[in-house]
């Protein structure tokens, strides 16, 4: 057994947080602890939760890069400097438990108890070297995974028709999205980030905030207020769900709705819609049936990588309700990536001067000081947005 202090010096070090489920761990860890999954081919949603929360490290029992697609959650660790060890085993889940104190030396993960230190697990430690490998492998491997992911889709396509061809069992809700812009934001790949590039639309026109589960608590960190949410309910907070928005738990076809178990433990009485499909594409159908003007998705899944990541050998549901609310459908995956400004002080007292001599001017031939105003301030306005 190595030497306490040559082992410990530098190490990543920290108390252990167990969960099989990423989604669960991170409502919880707190920074400074490990984190402990079992996620093969760690996707990029979970890794930038975990980031986040500045955990320490990430000790996964599985493979988080399988090389099977283009797996980015291992790159996104690197890039923010978090260690990761991985392929460890599941046995992980029977040497450690929470609240343990466990510290990685390279490809070996060690337990401290009272003193007593000793080894309880060996895995593969994921560089850059080994990323970019796996990153190739993944590319390569693409056009395979593409066939049978295109195959799937259109066998269960042709199974899954009555989603768009009949109408969902939508409860009477108090929100009308009749004539509205509804925006639905998702749990997905820069979903935080795109919805507060949207922001300003949002504000302006009053969408209504249609959030598939964990999508409410997105909003309610940038300020704004869900008015529905809808799903299984497995990765929203408390906090969301006694928002005051309305809740609708999506079940199976069969009626069977695992949510609403949850909702009634907080003395909660949800609407329910049994249906085929994902959360997400329930929430678009019912917006198209209510009536909405324009449907903005954010954080949306819409191709093959998205779904394979989220552990989806097909598109089928998601595929048929595009094609159905398409003429409705604005996807702002990706919209913060557009455009990104950047105002100069010298350009900005600029366009600020240019902006106050034309209010001068109107102030000057209408005495409704008012109104005047209100001019400048939209000027203002733009420049800032």
């Amino acid at each position: 057994m190595l030497p306490k202090r040559f082992r410990r010096e530098g190490k990543p070090a920290g108390r252990a947080v167990l969960d099989r489920k990423t989604k669960h761990l991170v409502k919880r860890i707190r920074p400074g602890e490990v984190a402990v999954i079992d996620h093969q081919d760690l996707d990029e949603l979970a890794a930038e939760a975990m980031v986040e929360k500045r955990v320490k490290a990430v000790i996964n029992a599985a493979d988080s890069f399988t090389g099977w697609y283009p797996a980015a959650g291992s790159r996104r660790l690197l890039e923010a400097g978090i260690p990761l060890l991985d392929r460890v085993g599941p046995c992980i889940f029977e040497k450690v438990k929470e609240g343990m104190h466990i510290v990685l030396d390279e490809d070996t993960l060690w337990l401290e108890d009272s003193g007593d230190q000793r080894m309880v697990a060996k895995g593969r430690r994921f560089t850059r070297e080994v990323c970019q490998r796996k990153m190739e492998e993944g590319r390569a491997n693409l056009e395979d995974s593409l066939k049978g992911f295109i195959a799937n889709t259109l066998s269960y396509a042709s199974k899954e028709q009555s989603l768009v061809t009949s109408s969902l069992p939508v409860p009477s809700l108090r929100t009308r999205m009749k004539g509205r812009h509804v925006v639905a934001v998702v749990r997905g790949t820069n979903y935080k980030k795109d919805l507060k590039a949207i922001r300003s639309y949002i504000r302006e026109v009053r969408p209504v905030l249609l959030a598939v589960d964990g999508g409410a608590d997105a909003l309610i960190q940038i300020g704004l207020q869900p008015d529905i949410i809808l799903g299984d309910m497995d990765s929203v907070s408390d906090r969301a769900l006694k928002s005051g928005a309305e809740l609708i738990v999506h079940a199976y076809p069969d009626g069977i709705a695992p949510g609403r178990e949850r909702l009634e433990r907080l003395g909660i009485a949800p609407y329910v819609i049994p249906s085929v499909g994902t959360s997400e594409d329930v929430a678009m159908l019912m917006a198209f049936q209510e009536g909405a003007d324009l449907i903005v998705t954010v954080g949306s899944h819409s191709n093959m990588v998205d779904f394979l990541e989220k552990g989806r050998k097909g598109m089928a549901s998601t595929l048929l309700v595009r094609m159905k609310i398409g003429s409705k459908l604005v996807d702002a995956k990706g919209v913060n990536r557009l455009y990104r400004s950047r105002v100069r002080w010298k350009e900005l007292s600029v366009v600020g001067l240019a902006s106050v001599f034309p209010a001068c001017a109107l102030l000057a031939v209408d005495p409704d000081l008012l109104h005047g105003m209100k001019l400048l301030w939209l000027q203002l306005k733009l420049i800032w947005t």
